[in-house]
C-alpha cells in the first residue's frame, strides 16, 4: 500500500487524468464500505499509518487525555476544509492534489517522530478518523489489529483499534443527552455530516476565486443537518445508541446514492443505478446490525480484538 501510495503521487504528476479517475471513482468509494465491515481492514494497511509508525513506537510522548478533544477538532476541521476543496482544485488538478498528499504524508511521518505509535496522527488529527469512528461504530466482522501488538498505550482514551463502541462514546464525552454530546467536536461532526455530504453533491466545480460558493453551500447544508438532528434528538428523546447508527447510515447512504452511478459513468460502464441500490441495501443491512447491537449487553457485542485488548501484554 505504501508503494501504491507513492505510485499514486507520481501518477498525479505524470498521468493526472487517469490517476484522478482511479483515485476519486475507484479507491475512495471503496473506503466507506470497508469502514462498515471493519475499520481495521483499512487502518491495517493505510500508507499514512505506515509512515506515522515507522519510527514512533519507542517515543515517550503520547496523546494525552487533555489533547484528544483539541486534536479531534483539528481533524474534523481539516476534513471540512479539504473535501469542499475538491470542487475548487483537487478534482481536476493532479499537481495540487499530489503536493497536498505529499504534505500530509510528511506530516504523518513527522508526527510519528515525536509522538508514540498512532498518537501523533492516526488517532489524533487524521481527517479520516471521525469518518472511521462514525462508520466503524458497529463492525460487521471481527478483525485483528495487525499494527499495535502489543499495545503501546499511545492514546489515553478512545482508541478505535481497541474498541469501536468505546471509541465513539469517548469521542462524545461519554454523554447521553443531546444537550451535552452535541457540544463536542465529534457530536457536531456526526450531526452535520449527512448534510455535509448532501451539500457536496449539490454543487458543481467552482473556480478558485469563487471558493465562498462551494464552502457556503456545503456549510448551509451542514448547519441544516446539525439543527435538524439536534431538534429531533431533543424532541423525540433519541438515545445516542440509536441516533449515531442512523446518522452513520444516512451519511454513507447519501454518499453511495450519488457516488455509485458516478463511479461507473466515469469509465463509461453501465449499471450505475443497480450498483446504487446494491450499496444502499448493504448500508441498510449494516444499520439493522448496528441497531441490533445496541440491544445486546456490552460483553456480547464487543469485538474479539477489543476483548483481547482488555488485558494487553504491556
Amino acid at each position: 500500500m505504501l508503494l501504491t501510495f507513492a505510485a499514486l503521487i507520481v501518477g498525479l504528476f505524470v498521468r493526472p487524468d487517469i490517476t484522478l479517475d482511479m483515485l476519486w471513482y475507484v479507491l475512495i468509494p471503496v473506503l466507506p464500505a470497508t469502514f462498515l465491515v471493519n475499520t481495521a481492514l483499512w487502518r491495517g494497511v493505510c500508507p499514512l499509518a505506515t509512515l506515522n509508525m515507522l519510527a514512533s513506537r519507542q517515543r515517550d510522548l503520547t496523546l494525552r487525555k487533555g489533547w484528544t478533544t483539541k486534536t479531534a477538532a483539528i481533524g474534523i476541521g481539516l476534513l471540512f476544509v479539504m473535501v469542499p476543496a475538491r470542487h475548487l482544485i483537487f478534482n481536476t488538478s493532479g499537481v495540487w492534489l499530489g503536493v497536498t498528499m505529499t504534505a500530509v504524508a510528511l506530516l504523518a511521518l513527522g508526527l510519528g517522530l515525536v509522538v508514540r505509535a498512532k498518537g501523533g496522527f492516526c488517532n489524533s488529527i487524521c481527517p479520516l478518523l471521525p469518518v472511521e469512528k462514525l462508520y466503524g461504530q458497529a463492525p460487521l466482522i471481527s478483525a485483528p489489529n495487525p499494527r499495535c501488538s502489543p499495545c503501546t498505550l499511545c492514546t489515553a482514551k478512545g482508541c478505535l483499534d481497541l474498541d469501536p463502541s468505546k471509541s465513539l462514546r469517548a469521542a462524545l464525552g461519554n454523554s447521553t443527552t443531546v444537550r451535552d454530546w452535541i457540544r463536542t467536536p465529534f457530536g457536531v461532526f456526526a450531526a452535520a455530516f449527512p448534510g455535509f455530504i448532501l451539500g457536496y453533491f449539490h454543487i458543481e466545480e467552482v473556480a478558485i476565486p469563487h471558493w465562498y460558493v462551494a464552502y457556503g453551500i456545503i456549510l448551509s447544508f451542514s448547519l441544516a443537518s446539525l439543527a435538524l438532528t439536534a431538534f429531533l434528538a431533543a424532541a423525540l428523546r433519541l438515545s445516542t445508541h440509536r441516533l449515531l447508527p442512523v446518522l452513520g447510515a444516512l451519511a454513507v447512504g447519501i454518499y453511495y446514492w450519488y457516488a455509485a452511478p458516478a463511479s461507473l459513468a466515469a469509465f463509461g460502464l453501465p449499471g450505475g443505478i443497480l450498483l446504487r441500490w446494491v450499496l444502499v441495501a448493504f448500508v441498510a443491512i449494516w444499520l439493522a446490525h448496528a441497531l441490533r447491537r445496541t440491544d445486546l449487553p456490552p460483553s456480547r457485542h464487543r469485538p474479539r480484538s477489543a476483548r483481547l485488548a482488555r488485558n494487553p501484554p504491556y
